[in-house]
């Protein structure tokens, strides 16, 4: 919230780095206990950042220890997040971002107490902002999908690259940062598999490619690959110009360039693909509980725990659902009809909520990463 006019700000209190019960060495502590736990550096850099806000509120208002914090000053903390407007867009904030950056506080707080830092927890009945469903904002269609694809000179040897690409993310519904740190030994094309590794909450998962994006991947690699890499090869699958791995930013410039070059009035870039993916094979009639293992989704709600499915079944299902698995839209899929649960009815309300409840999930996700 800015200033009136005619006030001035309060100068920050001075912040001693070396208390031992400030702010900065008990943050410190905090953001070390959570590298032991094999918490992963996206996430530890998050709770430094929001935790570094909250520490820069409250110095403005005298409070430099944890200690000093009370339940009221979280509440104050929180109504400051609501009437806050964005300094880059003037706007308030979203409520997505005011429970991101409150979640860190609640954790960090639970953690002195347990570890008797404080005598009691401040955070324990912090009430974080109820998270609104939002679908997502673009989903394609099967023929914008081939529109998106189809933009692709094949003419430039990068074509085939860039082909691959894409067809990896419609085909697996990969996020962006799993496609980023795929190689070259996850990628199986007699079985039709790839391995995703250390994928969100640091964990593994195969997944099926189809048949159409396999022959893309093995002409990527017969043809533009040996062209571009440098040594000592990384491994990485997917390569830039300069033979180096791509980073966040140039794989969204290139596949939102593509997606934009189709001229389908839609954005979006590498999320634009796994949220596409989800739904058509929703649309197809996949139940939830294979797209949920596609997606690496843990769990859709608190309350529902869905088994592991086989690779095989999963497989079935994705050429049987996914309009883009097989090298020909006519060709034959697999019977799944003897797959137990195979194929969602898609009417029982049960069903509807749960199809919502997965699109919410996806559009979370993209809000998470706004650029990708």
């Amino acid at each position: 919230m800015r200033t009136k006019p005619g006030r001035k700000r309060r100068p920050p209190a001075p912040i001693d780095a070396s208390d031992p019960r400030g702010f900065p060495v008990l943050i410190a502590e905090y953001l070390e206990h959570l590298r032991v736990r094999n918490y992963s550096p996206r996430t530890v850099m998050n709770c430094r950042v929001y935790l570094g806000y909250f520490t820069a509120w409250a110095a403005e208002r005298g409070i430099t220890r944890p200690a000093e914090v009370t339940k009221p000053i979280l509440d104050r903390y929180q109504r400051w997040l609501f009437h806050h407007r964005s300094e880059q867009h003037d706007r308030p904030l979203s409520f997505r971002t005011q429970h991101v950056r409150l979640t860190p506080i609640r954790t960090f707080f639970r953690y002195l107490a347990k570890e008797n830092h404080l005598l009691f927890n401040p955070a324990s009945e912090l009430a974080l902002p109820k998270l609104e469903k939002r679908l997502p904002k673009h989903v394609l269609s099967v023929s914008e999908v081939e529109r998106v694809l189809n933009v692709v000179d094949l003419a430039d040897p990068l074509g085939a690259r860039d082909r691959a690409l894409l067809e990896t993310l419609y085909s697996t519904g990969m996020r962006r940062s799993e496609l980023l740190h795929l190689q070259l030994h996850d990628l199986d094309t007699e079985r039709g598999t790839v391995i995703i590794r250390q994928g969100k909450g640091q964990k593994d998962r195969m997944v099926p490619v189809g048949a159409r994006a396999i022959l893309w991947i093995e002409k990527y690699l017969r043809e533009v690959r040996p062209a571009l890499v440098v040594a000592p090869d990384s491994g990485a699958l997917f390569l830039t110009t300069y033979g180096e791995p791509f980073g966040p930013s140039r794989l969204t410039q290139l596949v939102g360039g593509i997606v934009r070059g189709a001229g389908i009035g839609k954005t979006g870039a590498c999320h634009l693909f796994r949220h596409t993916m989800a739904t058509l094979m929703l649309e197809g009639g996949a139940d939830i509980r294979f797209i949920q293992q596609m997606l690496g989704h843990a769990r859709l709600t608190s309350t529902e725990i869905y088994t592991q499915v086989s690779i095989r079944a999963l497989q079935a299902i994705h050429a049987a659902t996914h309009p883009g698995a097989r090298l020909r839209r006519d060709a034959p899929a697999h019977d799944v009809s003897s797959e137990p649960h195979a194929i969602a009815a898609g009417d029982e309300p049960d069903d509807q909520e749960q199809r919502a409840e997965l699109l919410a999930r996806l559009a979370a996700e993209a809000a998470e990463e706004p650029d990708a």
